[in-house]
Formats: structure tokens, sequence, C-alpha cells
């Protein structure tokens, strides 16, 4: 089933996990776009990118993985901080071009020791750092 079909289908259609990944429109370096979410607060904490191996990773070991395009290496989120992301729920969007990923994050989700990622707020001409390191 394609996400075509899927945009008309009704809540509750269930369609088999295989069949859709297998429609992901994986960009032209076999990446799509994930955003990590704090699955209680809702706040956005980083974006990220998997490949087809880090989705399916994340998806078989409850925890997040992601594809490192600086390193061009799998990346299991908290492998050398322990501020891992267990899984706890994972959605694709309408056209199946993004993943989000709702996680339990332990410690600070950004590599500066933040919570987020997103701590620098565009205020008129300004940009403003918004919270201190953990």
């Amino acid at each position: 089933m394609t996400f075509d079909t899927l945009e008309n289908a009704a809540a509750g259609t269930q369609t088999p996990l295989a069949e859709v990944l297998e429609h992901i429109p994986f960009n032209s370096e076999g990446l799509i776009p994930a955003v990590a979410q704090d699955a209680d607060s809702r706040e956005v904490l980083m974006l990220a990118w998997m490949n087809r191996e880090a989705l399916a990773r994340t998806l078989d070991e409850g925890y997040a993985c992601y594809w490192s395009r600086s390193r061009q290496s799998l990346w299991r989120k908290g492998e050398t901080s322990g501020h891992q992301q267990r899984l706890h729920e994972l959605r694709l969007d309408c056209d199946g071009d993004a993943v989000l990923l709702l996680v339990k994050q332990t410690g600070p989700a950004c590599h500066t020791n933040r919570p987020s990622c997103f701590y620098l707020l565009v205020d008129n001409d300004q940009v403003r750092v918004t919270s201190e390191p953990v």
C-alpha cells in the first residue's frame, strides 16, 4: 500500500509495516530526516538522519539509531554519553518523507549538554540562547 493510498484510508486501517517501509522515499543519499520529540513533554529534542538500516535497528532494538553524515556510519544516540533515547512511538508523515520518534530521553539530548538542540531563539534581529547546559 503506497502513501497515496494511505492518505485516503479511514482511521484504524492497518497495513503491514514491511509494505509501508518499501515505499519510503529515501533521498539520493539513502536518508530520511528524523525528528526526535520527548514522548511526555512533546518538546522537540533534535533532528537527525536515518537510513534504512538505522530505521530497522531503531524498530528492532527500541532505541534511537541514526546515520551520522559526518562520520558516514550508524550512530546510536547516547553510545558515548549514555544519553539514550528509548523509543516510545515511531510515526511517518503523510507522504513518508519524514520520521517522528517519540522518545524517553535519558539526560540531555544535545551534544552541548542542553535538554534540546533547539535552544537558539531567533528574536527579531538577534539570536538568543534560551537554556543552560545541564
